[in-house]
């Protein structure tokens, strides 16, 4: 755990967010030896480019990436090899530079607010049992951090987590369809899932915001979003 010590040590001296990412990801790159790491905070995806928010719908959907669903399910890290075959994984993710891909999650009160990822390609070796380990610390960590740092900083700083912020990406594109008057057939052909998928999402999604039925989601989604 030694080793880790420094990069407890640059967690605890960042004193928001965004510099705790830019800080950070270069000290990840280099203690797990990968080609990219990142740290993405679920309630700013809005902010980020079309380009990467493409790819964050895919990577932060359970029905299409078995790591977010394993992660979601269990709040715990993980790396590709210990929810599907090397064959699978070219199929689900082609890109040569996510050849090995792990991924912890950052959690707020229960709900995971945030994740951690690495990844390194074809020509590097697979993450193993103590890389996940130690961004089980490392996620540990910066989940502290965050919360101390959303009770300490001014609301205009770091906003309080609103309903619609609770989601993923790809479930807010559900409940936006939801909000259309769409139902649940129409959206998985939408959005090329099925219809069993987007039941499933839904209990989630009701689950997360404490309501009981589409018309209180979308009334707080909304509600939420226009005091923002």
């Amino acid at each position: 755990m030694t080793a880790l010590q420094p990069l407890f040590k640059a967690i605890q001296q960042s004193d928001d967010r965004s510099k705790m990412r830019s800080h950070l990801t270069p000290i990840l790159l280099e203690y797990f030896e990968a080609n990219r790491a990142g740290i993405f905070f679920f309630d700013r995806l809005k902010q980020v480019s079309p380009k990467l928010r493409r790819v964050l719908d895919i990577a932060l959907c359970v029905d299409r990436n078995p790591l977010f669903g394993y992660m979601t399910e269990r709040h715990t890290p993980v790396h590709e090899g210990m929810v599907t075959t090397p064959k699978a994984w070219k199929i689900i993710c082609p890109r040569p530079d996510h050849w090995h891909v792990m991924a912890g999650p950052l959690i707020q009160g229960g709900r995971i607010v945030g994740s951690v990822g690495c990844t390194r390609d074809k020509t590097m070796p697979a993450f193993n049992s103590q890389d996940v380990t130690d961004l089980s610390a490392v996620c540990l960590h910066l989940s502290e951090r965050t919360a101390v740092l959303r009770s300490t900083l001014p609301t205009s700083s770091e906003p309080s987590i609103l309903a619609s912020e609770q989601l993923t990406p790809r479930e807010l594109e559900i409940a936006n369809l939801v909000a259309l008057g769409r139902t649940n057939a129409e959206i998985g052909r939408e959005l090329w899932i099925t219809e069993n998928s987007v039941k499933q999402a839904l209990k989630r999604m009701f689950r997360k915001l404490k309501v009981r039925s589409r018309t209180q989601m979308v009334t707080q989604i909304s509600r939420t979003q226009s005091n923002s």
